[in-house]
């Protein structure tokens, strides 16, 4: 029988001893195990990019020591400088995924749908890609094309280095439908910006590259002149004001950087005729990008100033109708009841030939110059009507908001 009163029995010290530093081994082990793979993941990310920005640093550097305009035109001609242009930009260029829910049939028992195929889902998801173009490191901007992103449930970011930025540190700042311009903010360090460039200085005949990602082919470098510039009436609402390259861009180069001859950030491709490249692309320059882009870091949308009419072009037969012969400007077609136009005077068949001082040769460059007017003020206007010139005085209202900020 045993003796409740007996001593616990004990252990040498020794035994503890030997297992203490078995059991921290398999612990150490255990934890490096877990740790070592996100280790070696983000060593390789910061690896990559920094081979990507040593290359941009160094491209920067080479085309800054080849700056003189002859030195460019001798180095145009080799492609030694489309080798400096893509280094540089290389680290700045995005790929975007988009997600978006699509919904089959209207609903209810009549459903067309429904009644085809009662047991199918009617709720499905479409994918979508689209280039951007990182324009503020610091902050994580990034500038892209409204469409790329238009109706989309999940935006996911690809970064240079192989980051990938999910959707939900992916925030739309902004967004503009008239120029089809939009603003991301990305949660992501160490990001390297693109430079601005002046799209002004742009004439036909230079050289231009595209970079994007074509049918998903990340970070594809074509070449091009610039075809024409100030390409007016392409775009809705006439808002639009296009550079036209034939560098090749396809679908998912949308919202990728158009960059000149220094790598620097002119214009953002938006557009091409037809379903795939045909010889022709258009870009937004750079010079309304960045002026967007800025209102909608601030206020997440873009006012404009609003006339309340709708121009057409003057054909030979409208202006003897009108008695409008050899003029140029802006002819209206109709001024809306109730608006600024309508206030002031202005009516159906007058040709604005002058817009607060600044001529008005076609119908495309009104509403570029009513855009632009301050809301609240008062703007003269010079027009003929049935050929007899008038001075009317129209106070500029803001354009009914078609864009729905997204804060």
């Amino acid at each position: 029988m045993e003796n409740p009163t007996a001593p616990a029995p004990t252990y040498p010290r020794a035994q503890y001893d030997r297992r203490l530093p078995r059991l921290l081994w398999i612990l150490a082990v255990l934890c490096l195990a877990l740790v070592l793979p996100y280790l070696a993941e983000k060593t390789q990310y910061a690896i990559t990019r920094g081979q990507l920005r040593a290359r941009s640093d160094e491209a920067s550097k080479e085309l800054a020591r080849l700056g003189e305009k002859a030195e460019l035109v001798k180095l145009a001609d080799t492609s030694e400088a489309f080798r400096l242009v893509a280094r540089r930009i290389e680290p700045s260029v995005v790929h975007i995924d988009t997600t978006q829910e699509v919904q089959f049939g209207r609903g209810g028992s009549g459903d067309e749908w429904t009644q085809q195929f009662p047991h199918r889902q009617r709720h499905f998801e479409a994918q979508g890609q689209g280039s951007g173009v990182v324009v503020d490191a610091e902050n994580g901007y990034v500038l892209t094309n409204f469409h790329v992103i238009q109706n989309a449930s999940r935006v996911q970011v690809n970064l240079s280095d192989g980051r990938t930025i999910d959707h939900e540190d992916v925030e739309i700042v902004g967004y503009d439908m008239l120029t089809d311009l939009a603003v991301l903010r990305l949660r992501a360090g160490d990001l390297t910006a693109a430079t601005w460039g002046d799209s002004h200085e742009l004439e036909v005949g230079d050289w231009v590259l595209a970079v994007g990602n074509p049918y998903g082919l990340d970070r594809t470098v074509t070449c091009g002149i610039i075809s024409a510039t100030q390409r007016r009436g392409l775009g809705r609402g006439g808002y639009k004001n296009f550079l036209q390259t034939d560098a090749a861009v396809n679908p998912g180069n949308s919202g990728g950087p158009l960059l000149n001859i220094r790598g620097e950030l002119v214009g953002i491709t938006t557009a091409i005729i037809g379903d795939a490249y045909q010889g022709i692309s258009f870009a937004i320059p750079s010079e309304v990008a960045q002026h967007i882009y800025e209102r909608l870091k601030e206020e997440g949308r873009v006012a404009r100033g609003w006339l309340g009419v709708h121009p057409q072009p003057l054909t030979p037969e409208v202006a003897e109708e009108f008695n409008l012969k050899g003029k140029r400007g802006a002819f209206l077609a109709e001024v809306l009841p109730g608006s600024p136009a309508e206030e002031a005077g202005l009516q159906k068949g007058d040709l604005i030939v002058e817009f607060n001082g600044q001529k008005v040769t076609d119908n495309a460059e009104l509403p570029l110059l009513v855009a632009g007017s301050q809301i609240g003020s008062k703007v003269q206007v010079k027009l003929w009507r049935h050929g007899q010139p008038l001075d009317l005085t129209v106070k500029i209202a803001e354009r009914p908001d078609e864009n729905t900020p997204r804060k």
